[in-house]
């Protein structure tokens, strides 16, 4: 308590902040160049020699990547991307410590035209980026984010895995010596790829593009759906060129940011997946984010210091206030909560390692059309999804007892039954020509898919999370025709085993008896 006789003219101590004035905590000689954290003050040789050191223990600790193994790497321009770029060109050096063995590529999605850039604008971002992979020497491959409107339905299917016995410890090793035998000839990096410019799109497949985000109410909608078919893009990508893996450039802030959104989003079930080391959610395509370590500061000062180049994009949040989003106000109490106390990102980072994830071996059927991740509806009804649902239903003027939850939208205009197929519109059967089927009179198999499914058939086919989403559309009718037709195929299938399902009351009879 304060004393009246209490003197309080003291002079204020102020407390040692570290500065770049101090010596290297670890070589104990050079004067310190960057300070990480307090106590974490490294000279410019040792900094780098931690950064390198970090990133290769990380992709040795988990044992993902095989020696000679094609690996995509997932460059978006921004500054954990080129960095991670940088890594991996470090690593294939001849003379590099612990050197890298497999094999990579390079691909850019180029996402301009969902954001509404300009022709000009795309097409300076793209010259840039190829400026970049040239010094490389990498194979690479400029992708326009307009080609996931002509994706086959296999993109939201998931191949068949690697069984577990392929990625022991034992067979890792064996590959290793396999591969040190050969002198590493499988190493060696094929051709540049040649690709059309990604700015030489036609403009109704932008139109089309920039409608389908459009139809999203809400900037968190659109995020989420921009994100799911950026990654779809991806796999359909790694695939076509023969890549099993794809390295995202995901840091430790950017993963503190998305696992308190998803959370937020109704994800919570699919964290595992969205924030771990590796995601094998594609099956025969895994992502890995080897940048997971690093923190937004760490990865600002290594590319200060060494000259590491990126570019910057514009996204759909650019410029756009904190309560614009979920994502975009998550991230700015994030950040402003690590301004003050700087362990904020580490303590959510270090929670996300200690999730697992759900059990893999799931049917499609049992799999989220749109993420791919696991079915989180199979709910009780004595369980917070079930409360959630009531609550909607009762918000919507709806008893409980309603059958189904539909996503409230304009109902919009019935398309024909047997339209062939419109100009330029490919075939749902993948093959890319036409199925025939529109010289019969029958109408084509692409306009028989284009037809718009049911919303409630749509829903129970989704996550949670994603059911929130598409409910933000204003219509359906606008997803890739890659979705619908796998969403009608998966209704079909249902209906034609539906009579041989016990319904719930009858489940529920059979228990009783």
């Amino acid at each position: 308590m304060c004393q009246v006789d209490e003197d309080y003219h003291e002079p204020l101590q102020r407390a040692q902040v570290p500065g770049v004035s101090k010596k290297c905590v670890k070589c104990k000689e050079a004067t310190a160049a960057v300070v990480i954290r307090a106590g974490d003050a490294f000279c410019r040789s040792c900094f780098k020699e931690y950064f390198i050191h970090k990133f290769r223990a990380m992709l040795g600790k988990n044992r993902v990547l095989f020696p000679g193994e094609k690996v995509l790497l997932a460059v978006s321009g921004g500054p954990s991307s080129c960095s991670m770029l940088g890594q991996v060109q470090e690593g294939l050096r001849q003379n590099a410590h612990k050197k890298l063995r497999f094999s990579p590529g390079i691909v850019f999605i180029d996402e301009g035209g969902a954001v509404g850039q300009s022709l000009e604008d795309r097409r300076r971002t793209a010259a840039e980026l190829r400026a970049v992979f040239k010094a490389t020497g990498f194979p690479f491959l400029v992708v326009p984010l307009e080609q996931v409107l002509d994706l086959p339905s296999s993109v939201v299917v998931a191949a068949a895995a690697p069984a577990p016995s392929e990625r022991t410890v034992g067979v890792y090793k064996k590959a290793v010596g396999h591969f040190i035998q050969s002198d590493g000839v499988e190493s060696q990096t094929p051709p540049e790829w040649e690709e059309a410019p990604a700015a030489d799109v036609p403009e109704s497949r932008t139109q089309l593009l920039q409608q389908l985000i459009g139809s999203a109410k809400t900037l968190t909608a659109r995020e989420d759906l921009l994100n799911t078919l950026r990654q779809h893009l991806l796999v359909h990508t790694a695939r076509t060129e023969g890549y099993s893996k794809v390295m995202l450039g995901d840091s430790c802030t950017r993963l503190a940011v998305k696992l308190l959104t998803s959370i937020s989003l109704g994800r919570g079930a699919q964290l595992a997946q969205d924030t771990g080391f590796s995601d094998s959610r594609y099956g025969d395509v895994v992502l890995v984010r080897p940048m997971r370590d690093y923190s937004a500061k760490e990865i600002a000062y290594y590319n200060r210091m060494f000259s590491v180049p990126s570019v910057f994009i514009p996204g759909l949040d650019t410029k756009t206030s904190n309560k614009s989003s979920i994502q975009r106000l998550t991230e700015s109490f994030v950040i402003k909560l690590q301004a003050d106390f700087p362990s904020t990102v580490s303590a959510i980072y270090r929670t996300s390692e200690k999730l697992q994830a759900p059990c893999t071996g799931a049917s499609a059927a049992d799999r989220c059309l749109l993420c791919m991740c696991v079915l989180d509806t199979a709910a009780e009804n004595a369980s917070a999804f079930k409360a959630t649902l009531i609550s909607e239903q009762l918000s919507q003027n709806k008893s409980p007892g309603a059958a189904g939850a539909a996503i409230p939208r304009p109902n919009p205009a019935p398309l024909e039954p047997d339209s062939p197929a419109a100009p330029g519109q490919r075939c749902s059967s993948g093959g890319g020509e036409d199925c025939g089927k529109a010289a019969s009179g029958v109408g084509c198999c692409s306009s028989a898919s284009s037809r718009e499914p049911e919303s409630g058939d749509l829903r129970r086919l989704l996550c949670y999370s994603c059911q929130l989403t598409i409910r933000d559309m204003s219509s359906v009718e606008r997803l890739p025709l890659y979705i619908l037709s796998e969403a009608q195929r998966r209704s079909h299938m249902r209906e034609e085993i539906g009579e041989f399902l016990l319904d719930e009351d009858d489940e529920g009879d059979q228990r009783r008896k």
